[in-house]
């Protein structure tokens, strides 16, 4: 069991950069695939970025590649999501989530169906 809580949303203006973080209840944590999504007003949640349980293998959705980096420190039970050059269309609630099935997470990793545990959730609001 994992218990997962994001931290790091708020309000900030286009091109500005932000730093969000998942931290993990829970001894199994390491052993988790964590994915990143979010979820703007009226429209579904969407993938951003995924890091396999040991942080060797990174996934970002085409929408943030290059701008957004996902990172996790086992030892701390975190992961985070750093973003920089900030844009309106990034305005959503950002959730965190992890996957214990250890299995094929370098095909299905972008699936929120796979993911067992979430997050409630962080606002980010980028403003033009």
């Amino acid at each position: 069991q994992v218990h997962l809580v994001e931290s790091g949303g708020g309000l900030v203006q286009a091109g500005v950069s932000l730093r969000l973080s998942c931290s993990a209840s829970g001894s199994t944590f390491s052993s988790y695939g964590i994915g990143w999504f979010r979820q703007a007003p009226g429209m579904e949640r969407e993938f951003v970025a995924a890091v396999n349980w040991n942080g060797g293998n990174t996934y970002y959705a085409d929408s943030v590649n290059g701008r957004f980096t996902i990172s996790r420190d086992n030892d701390k039970n975190a992961v985070f999501l750093q973003m920089n050059s900030l844009k309106p269309e990034d305005t959503a609630v950002y959730y965190c989530a992890g996957d214990s099935s250890h299995r094929y997470f370098e095909t299905f990793y972008s699936n929120e169906g796979r993911y067992d545990y979430w997050g409630q959730g962080t606002q980010v609001t980028v403003s033009s």
